[in-house]
């Protein structure tokens, strides 16, 4: 058989050495000489020895039901249309005439049990001509029916209603009874601190009937500021809907949509 021919083998090329300057073998280097003021003390997490580092493990509990509820009416409130009606009261007063306005509620509140009790001693050691002369004390009303019936009267100064009243149906009513009688009235944040003027756990509806002197003017204020951000504007406030916010994932797959129709528009063109 004819041999194959052998492939000539050519000397290969060799690179250059490293000038002895660069060559990393000889190079010293400097050892760092550790400070004696801080010791390095590596930490062991193992069990029974260090504690382990903080970590934010809120998406791995179990959350009360009742939280569940709560985080998912949120989110509900925020992806339905709500009706002006309700919708009102998710804008309350703002927080400076807020603060006036509990300043007032707390110089003007009603007696608790302690107090009623020394009033009622002193009423009975007078006699029936000087009790009869004591005036009315200033104090705010509360209760729901009772302040119905005061602003059905006009004998209510200023209502005031709490933001979040669950179910909201108890008070939703409460706004347009008020603007047919002319009696201005706020919305507040919240149910607990109006519970607080009264010395119970939570109100939903506290009202002024009387006045005290030095705080007529302050209290005329408040009463425009009811008028002019609520009594006045309440045609506007009942047609303005809420809610109708999308979730971050819908938004984003509109806009990839909308992106895809865009280039099929201009493919077409």
């Amino acid at each position: 058989m004819p041999k194959k021919p052998q492939k000539k083998v050519g000397k290969s090329k060799q690179v250059a050495p490293l000038p002895k300057s660069l060559e990393i073998s000889k190079i010293k280097k400097k050892k760092r000489q550790p400070n004696p003021l801080f010791v390095a003390r590596p930490k062991n997490y193992g069990i029974g020895n260090d504690i382990q580092p903080r970590r934010d493990l809120s998406r791995f509990v179990r959350w009360p039901l009742y939280v569940q509820r709560q985080r998912k009416k949120r989110i509900l409130l925020q992806r339905l249309i709500v009706p002006g009606p309700i919708n009102q009261f998710r804008h309350p007063l703002d927080k400076n005439h807020a603060a006036q306005l509990f300043a007032l509620l707390h110089a003007h509140r009603p007696e608790n049990k302690k107090e009623k009790k020394q009033r009622i001693m002193q009423l009975a050691v007078k006699t029936d001509a000087q009790a009869g002369e004591e005036p009315k004390p200033a104090v705010v009303k509360y209760g729901l029916k009772h302040i119905t019936a005061l602003v059905e009267q006009k004998k209510a100064e200023l209502v005031v209603i709490a933001h979040d009243v669950d179910p909201i149906e108890l008070v939703v009513w409460l706004p347009t009874l008020c603007r047919k009688k002319g009696v201005p009235y706020v919305i507040v944040k919240s149910k607990s601190r109006l519970g607080q003027v009264v010395h119970k756990k939570t109100a939903a509806v506290l009202a002024f009937v009387n006045i005290r002197p030095q705080d007529k003017a302050t209290f005329a204020n408040l009463v425009q500021v009811a008028r002019d951000q609520f009594l006045d504007k309440y045609p506007e406030n009942i047609k303005k809907t809420g809610g109708n916010i999308l979730g971050r994932k819908t938004l984003q797959q509109r806009a990839k949509v909308q992106s895809i129709k865009r280039k099929a528009e201009s493919v077409k063109k």
